[in-house]
C-alpha cells in the first residue's frame, strides 16, 4: 500500500511538472501572482487575481470547445472564462511580462498573444463566442530553427510583449498562450495552453483594430500550423491565427 501511494504521488508530481501555466505577471511595473490552480481553490478567503481561473496545468486539444479561450474554470466546471476580481493598469507602449512555470523541453511551439476590449465592467464580462480578439504579438520558429517555447526556457520562463502604442483606453482581456506541437502531427494533437488576464489601458489613444477573431473559431484542424509534424518539417512554421495588429 505504501509503495502504491508513493507511486501515485510520483505520478501526480510528474503530471504537474509535465505542463505549465502563467504563475506571475508584471503589468505597469506591478508584479501580480497568477492564478495558482493547485493552491488558490483551497484558500479561504480565495486570493484576488488579475488572471482568470484555470482548472490545472493541462492543455486544451479540442479547438471547438469554449475552453480554448482562456482554459477557464467556474463552479460548474471548465466553461471558458470566469471573470477575475482584480484589474491591472498599464499605458499603451508599456511592457507586459509573463512568468511561466517550468516548461518542458519537449513541448516546442509558438507563443501568441491577443487582446479583447470589454464593452463594460471586465470583472463581470466574458467574451463568449463573439469575434472580439485581435493579435498583438506572436513568435514561432526562428530562421535558425529555435522555437519560441525554447527561447522561453532559455529566459527562465519569462516572455514579454508590448501593448500597442496609441491603443484606445479601456478595459481589456489579454489572452496569452503557448501551443505545444510535440504531438501535432495529427488532429487533435496540438496542445493549447491559454491564460487570460484583465487590464485597464490608460491614456488618450485613439487607435483600435477593425478585424477580429473568436475563440473558439480562430483555430480549426485545417488552420496552418495546428497540424504540424515538428520531427519532419524543417522549414518555416506558419503561426496560427491572423496577422499581428500594429
Amino acid at each position: 500500500m505504501l509503495l502504491a501511494s508513493a507511486a501515485l504521488l510520483l505520478s501526480l508530481a510528474s503530471s504537474v511538472l509535465g505542463h505549465g501555466y502563467v504563475q506571475q505577471q508584471t503589468v505597469g511595473g506591478v508584479v501580480y501572482t497568477g492564478y495558482l490552480p493547485y493552491q488558490d481553490p483551497y484558500m479561504n478567503p480565495a486570493p484576488a487575481r488579475i488572471i482568470r481561473k484555470i482548472p490545472g496545468n493541462g492543455p486544451v486539444t479540442d479547438l471547438s470547445l469554449i475552453d480554448v479561450q482562456c482554459n477557464g474554470w467556474s463552479e460548474g466546471g471548465v466553461v471558458g472564462s470566469s471573470p477575475a476580481p482584480l484589474v491591472a493598469t498599464a499605458a499603451p507602449g508599456s511592457t507586459v511580462t509573463f512568468n511561466w512555470t517550468t516548461w518542458p523541453d519537449s513541448h516546442v511551439g509558438p507563443i501568441i498573444t491577443y487582446m479583447a476590449k470589454a464593452p463594460s465592467d471586465i470583472t463581470k464580462w466574458s467574451p463568449g463566442t463573439s469575434s472580439v480578439w485581435f493579435k498583438v504579438a506572436h513568435a514561432g520558429k526562428s530562421s535558425s530553427g529555435v522555437w519560441a517555447a525554447q527561447t522561453l526556457i532559455n529566459n527562465k520562463g519569462i516572455y514579454s510583449f508590448t501593448i500597442p502604442s496609441g491603443l484606445a483606453p479601456g478595459q481589456y482581456l489579454i489572452r496569452h498562450e503557448i501551443i505545444a506541437l510535440h504531438s501535432a502531427y495529427t488532429y487533435p494533437g496540438a496542445q493549447v495552453y491559454p491564460s487570460c488576464s484583465q487590464i485597464q489601458v490608460t491614456g488618450s489613444g485613439t487607435r483600435s483594430p477593425t478585424s477580429f477573431v473568436s475563440f473558439p473559431g480562430a483555430y480549426t484542424a485545417s488552420t496552418p500550423g495546428i497540424v504540424y509534424d515538428v520531427y519532419t518539417n524543417t522549414g518555416t512554421y506558419p503561426i496560427p491565427g491572423p496577422a499581428v495588429w500594429s
